[in-house]
């Protein structure tokens, strides 16, 4: 985000509530009312964390969940809670998906080629 909006800017905007940065931990208890919320790295939540996090949004609440499926750090790839919401909120009404690709990357284009270079190497 800090390279999006400076940091003062950011602190501004958490000290008037405009926003609020909140690790995943403190969504337990809480209904998601009226806002926009964003679950970054998603690959890495449980199952149990993304059941979780979805039965928190309220009414008039958007949510856009990221991730890179490529990049799960969990034990088990099969434990991730991102996976699992793909596999069984597919065919949910309300619900889209979009997905990026290796020319999708903007960072930097010495990026694509690593992507590239590990895309086949997992295909062999």
């Amino acid at each position: 985000m800090e390279s999006l909006v400076p940091y003062n800017v950011i602190n501004k905007m958490e000290e008037t509530r405009s926003i609020e940065i909140a690790p995943l931990a403190y969504m337990r208890g809480r209904s998601l009312n009226d806002c926009m919320v964003i679950l970054d790295e998603a690959q890495n939540t449980t199952k149990e964390q993304m059941k979780m996090f979805l039965t928190r949004i309220g009414s008039g609440t958007r949510a856009v969940i990221t991730g890179d499926t490529t990049q799960i750090d969990l034990q088990r790839k099969s434990d991730s809670g991102l996976l699992h919401a793909l596999e069984i909120l597919r065919n949910v009404d309300g619900l889209s998906f979009s997905f990026l690709h290796t020319s999708d990357v903007a960072r930097n284009p010495l990026i694509k080629k690593i992507i590239q270079a590990y895309d086949e190497n997992e295909k062999r």
